[in-house]
């Protein structure tokens, strides 16, 4: 991707909230000095949801990109000041616990915690009642106190931030209302608003809950609904009268509350920032005043084309009328947990709007549809200075240096972008703020919306749905109870039971002795065709595909920097026809970014340019595993074509027929056992799955779901990206260096491989198996180890948290849990004991010599 020079990039910003502002101290320090941000109200209080946010910043999430955003918030922000007063106030934050459900959840919150190097430690009711004496402890199981995190002044953080960037030569335009994005050959050419128009390189739309109106007149979508959000004050209370003196920061009626208090002296709030999150509300002080917000209420959706400018709006225009009947039940669970407030009442309050996105998930990334138009939605004053690093080094240097591609624009499928999709989704996720959310928890609405051509199949064998980026997957068959019947497995508690039925243990041993059907369909196919297809894909993977027709091979995309963007399997149809095995449409827009470029529009997702044709294939096609030593018995008498091992090898493909229907099978297993991977067009999906299920009768074959493949995966060390390798690992340190081979000659990514290797990683993808057979971890939890430097271990039993856990499931075949982690390589050796730590409990584990199953591959080479 060619790039404009850093001396000539013309930069506009659309937008001067806290994302914009963040944005444009970050790429002025990064020497784009050409910035020019844009916004339609009046600085430094425009009225977006920077004008009214509480400012609370919580670091502790299921989401390491996001920690990671807010941990490099709190460190900046925490640098800033502004006249003499700080930008961000350290008072720590205190989540409370007034269920049994909620307190075993901050247990695993700590656990996180301690993965993502947060400091947290769980109180007891009495401690937590020390930090808010105006706490009924009666109430409490316990909390989890986070020291470091604490409320942003985000108003007073804007205004130190353009001071910074106008020092380098930005400049800040308030009262310009954008009115258009101009664009020429599939590029962006400026910004036109009422008062001119701004030639540009690069534009940046961080105009929060106008992102939607912002997207339409660039014609890229945005997938954002904005939402309000309940937040009220209290009357001056005795109890906090003289705590936090001076007195002068209660926020003003206009709803600017961390504006107003930014003036003050500072010292607004001392007690920790309490969440009541069993009751979705969260409590912050105003000086001798006690802010409520609530997420308890109704979803209110907000249309931000009908919102009115700044001089139009009563207050502001994210600050809508309070609704005192939907706050009236809020009301009643604080008074319940902070009796205090029993002799006061809502003094005022707003409806403010902020923006939610289908998975709760910042919206970031430059449009494939027109280049150079970036977008940084759906950021709230928690993230705001960690994705504006992220979306600045991404302009500049072509990545960011941490993992985003939770973030990432293309994640989502066409099917989840409707405006209804939108809605629903959105809506959700305002509801499910502070749920305890199960890692496989799925929304429930609107389901199904894909299902793959073998969905009635899978009903009638009672298949249990989970869903992944939209399609329905079967993770267990009610129909294969009676194969569980009599199966010793270890108990679980209530986390680890859920979404989970000892029917995949079944499921998993009749893969291991006989054959499964595993509906593999929604794992996304792409096809690379044309007389430029080989030399394409040669640059853009690190393998050699250079081999002929009727070959598989396992490679990976890597960035500049070497670090793992995906992993593919590629099959070599026939001389310039490819077929590709993805992982996201991240995956696809990488590849269509990279396509060879005849300098015309902007690729859509079937594309043809420089002799490369580019498309999507995964609606129109479906796939079934048939895997299981029994395989071949299943699948050879189905067609004329030899596939024994010695005509059918392993990591080949050929093109056949199995009955009636075409396939395209490929000699692959991601379970460890023989087996082919069939693929047909979806009008014989349903063909193709009767004829395998009626020939397999004799043989015995089920249907296996996802929750057994997870299990099997693991046992023969098969990565999973996203979960266990990232654009953070080189693939020496994640152990696939085997799918890099610099001899072929160039490829993204080679150059920075060079001097790296197995021998010089310092950290290492490691497996470790669970000592106790009957213990079972899940993913995401802090691995414990003994270090030398005894400072740092202070003394801890277990050692001090040196990584954490990417995937886990209990090996069926083995007989204990697997778990895969990022270990320093000093923790790394087999035979290394280790700790992980489950809801508080520390387990002991072992690393372990991987793969844990059939290491010399006789299995999968029958």
């Amino acid at each position: 991707m060619s790039r404009t020079p850093a001396n000539s990039s013309r930069v506009v910003v659309i937008g001067a909230g806290i994302v914009g502002c963040s944005l444009a101290d970050e790429l002025t320090a990064r020497g784009w000095t050409e910035v020019t941000v844009l916004e339609q109200g009046p600085l430094p209080a425009p009225g977006g949801s920077t004008s009214h946010a509480p400012g609370l910043v919580f670091q502790t999430g299921p989401s390491k990109t996001m920690t990671e955003f807010a941990a490099y918030t709190v460190r900046k922000f925490g640098s800033l000041e502004v006249d003499g007063l700080p930008c961000f106030n350290p008072v720590g934050g205190l989540e409370v616990a007034t269920t049994e459900a909620r307190w075993a959840d901050l247990h695993r919150k700590a656990g996180l915690a301690a993965s993502w190097g947060v400091r947290g430690e769980l109180l007891t009711p009495q401690q937590c009642k020390q930090l808010w004496p105006l706490l009924d402890e009666t109430k409490l199981y316990g909390g989890f106190h986070t020291a470091d995190d604490g409320l942003a002044r985000a108003v007073l953080a804007c205004r130190a931030q353009i001071a910074r960037a106008e020092s380098r030569g930005a400049r800040f335009l308030e009262r310009h209302t954008v009115t258009g994005i101009e664009r020429e050959d599939g590029r962006v050419t400026g910004v036109v608003t009422d008062r001119g128009t701004f030639p540009a390189d690069h534009v940046v739309s961080a105009a929060g809950f106008w992102g939607p109106v912002i997207g339409a007149m660039a014609g890229v979508d945005v997938p954002l609904l904005p939402l309000a959000h309940q937040y009220a004050t209290t009357e001056p209370l005795p109890e906090l009268d003289g705590v936090n003196a001076p007195h002068g920061g209660t926020p003003c009626s206009s709803g600017v509350a961390s504006g107003g208090e930014a003036e003050s002296s500072g010292k607004e709030a001392s007690k920790p920032i309490l969440r009541f999150q069993d009751r979705d509300l969260y409590f912050r002080e105003h000086t001798d005043r006690i802010g409520i917000g609530s997420y308890a209420h109704r979803p209110m959706p907000v249309d931000p084309f009908t919102l009115p400018s700044f001089d139009e709006a009563p207050v502001m225009p994210s600050s809508l009328p309070f609704t005192e009947e939907d706050f009236a039940p809020s009301w009643q669970d604080s008074v319940g947990l902070l009796p205090a407030l029993g002799a006061s009442r809502v003094s005022e309050g707003f409806n403010g709007v902020f923006s939610f996105t289908p998975d709760g998930m910042p919206v970031l990334g430059e449009s494939r549809e027109l280049r150079g138009f970036w977008l940084a939605e759906a950021v709230w004053v928690t993230h705001s200075a960690g994705v504006a690093k992220a979306v600045a080094e991404w302009m500049t240097d072509g990545r960011p240096t941490i993992d985003i591609h939770e973030c990432d624009l293309y994640r989502f499928e066409d099917a989840q972008r409707s405006p209804a999709y939108i809605a629903d989704r959105g809506a959700q996720s305002f509801i499910e703020v502070y749920d305890v959310i199960h890692p496989l928890q799925p929304m429930e609405q609107p389901r199904p919306l894909r299902t793959s051509p073998f969905y009635p199949r899978q009903q009638e064998l009672g298949a249990y749905f989970l869903e992944g980026g939209g399609w329905e997957r079967p993770h267990w068959y009610e129909a294969n109870a009676p194969l569980a019947e009599g199966l010793r497995l270890p108990g679980r508690d209530a986390w680890s039971a859920r979404y989970w039925s000892p029917i995949a243990a079944a499921e998993a041993r009749a893969t291991r002795e006989g054959v499964a059907l595993y509906d593999m369909t929604p794992l996304r196919r792409l096809e690379v065709t044309g007389p430029g297809a080989l030399a394409f894909l040669q640059r853009m993977t690190s393998n050699n595909l250079a081999k002929k027709p009727g070959a598989v091979t396992y490679t990976l995309l890597l960035d500049e920097t070497g670090g793992i963007r995906s992993d593919l399997t590629v099959a070599r149809l026939a001389p310039d026809r490819f077929q590709v095995g993805a992982n996201s449409g991240s995956d696809l827009d990488w590849l269509l970014r990279h396509a060879p470029d005849d300098g015309g529009p902007s690729r859509s997702s079937e594309a043809e340019s420089g002799g490369v044709q580019v498309r999507d294939i995964t609606s129109g096609t479906c796939c079934i595993g048939v895997w299981g030593p029994l395989a071949r018995d299943l699948v050879q008498p189905l067609t004329h074509d030899d596939f024994s091992h010695q005509a059918f090898g392993y990591f080949k493909a050929r093109h056949t027929y199995l009955g009636h229907v075409p396939v395209t099978a490929m000699r692959l297993s991601y379970v460890g056992e023989l087996g082919w991977e069939l693929y047909t067009t979806a009008d014989m999906g349903l063909r193709l799955w009767d004829t395998l299920w009626e020939a397999g009768r004799e043989h015995g074959v089920i249907a296996a779901g996802r929750s057994a493949f997870n299990s099997l995966r693991l046992e023969k060390g098969y990565r999973a990206w996203g979960h266990d390798m990232t654009t953070e690992h080189n693939p020496y340190e994640a152990g696939v260096g085997f799918a890099v081979r610099p001899a072929k000659g160039d490829f993204v990514g080679r150059d920075a491989l060079e001097g790296h290797s197995e021998e010089t990683a310092a950290r290492r993808l490691s497996c470790l198996t669970l000592d106790d057979p009957d213990a079972i971890v899940l993913g995401k939890e802090p691995v414990f180890a003994p270090t030398l430097d005894s400072a740092r271990a202070g003394g801890a039993p277990f050692g001090v948290p040196v990584g954490y856990v990417t995937s886990a499931a209990y090996g069926y075949s083995i007989g204990r849990c697997v778990a895969y982690a990022w270990l320093p390589a000093a923790a790394a050796a087999p035979g290394t004991a280790v700790h992980i730590e489950y809801f508080g409990e520390k387990i002991p584990a072992t690393v372990a010599q991987e793969p844990l199953f059939d290491p010399q591959m006789e299995r999968i080479r029958r």
